[in-house]
């Protein structure tokens, strides 16, 4: 297998488990993430089963660690893309995109359905790592609400929703039953759409 060479230990080790990471990535192109084994993550990644076990103690482990991973990068892209000055409903179309192409890029099963089969403890810890992007979300429709783009909603439930409708797209985007450009259209036009501000638009709900 081949050898990761780096000037101290703590640099091999950062570079071992950046090519971990790495490799779960790939495997995630090619199959579920639910159905990934330590042993196939170890081989993609050309490192032994026994070192990987050195980074990373079992598989809800390194489940976690590439969540949040995966959600740090989305919300460093979506920041870097977008102004936060832009019109709100121009930063909800580009949350939207990132969020379908990250769907299409790494197929995964919801959080909810990961959570379950990691466990109570991996499962709120995964939900902390997803928090970020829940947030960023909020930030996004009570700006549009500030500057009369959107009606007044309840943020933190209507993002909810919103990401519902993403999370819908995910079977059919797996199983080949729409591609990313379509999910997108349909999320965001459908979204946009309800959020519109106007005289018909519905009072804000309680939180």
């Amino acid at each position: 297998m081949p050898k990761i060479s780096a000037p101290t230990i703590a640099a091999h080790r950062a570079r071992t488990r950046e090519r971990i990471l790495a490799a779960v990535a790939a495997l995630t192109r090619t199959q579920g993430i639910d159905e990934i084994s330590m042993t196939d993550v170890a081989a993609e990644a050309g490192i032994t089963r026994t070192a990987l076990y050195n980074y990373f103690p079992d598989k809800p482990a390194l489940l976690l660690a590439f969540t949040e991973q995966v959600t740090a990068g989305f919300v460093d892209r979506y920041r870097g893309a977008l102004p936060a000055g832009a019109p709100a409903a121009d930063r909800l179309a580009a949350f939207v995109r990132f969020q379908i192409e990250g769907i299409a890029e790494h197929p995964h099963p919801d959080a909810a359905e990961l959570g379950a089969s990691l466990g109570p403890d991996a499962y709120q810890t995964l939900a902390d790592h997803v928090a970020p992007m829940h947030r960023l979300l909020v930030d996004v429709l009570r700006a549009g609400v500030a500057s009369g783009e959107f009606a007044p909603m309840a943020e933190e439930a209507t993002a909810r929703l919103v990401m519902a409708l993403i999370g819908a797209q995910r079977v059919p985007l797996v199983r080949g039953e729409t591609t990313p450009e379509a999910a997108r259209g349909l999320v965001t036009g459908f979204t946009l759409r309800a959020l519109a501000a106007g005289p018909a638009a519905p009072e804000a709900a309680e939180e």
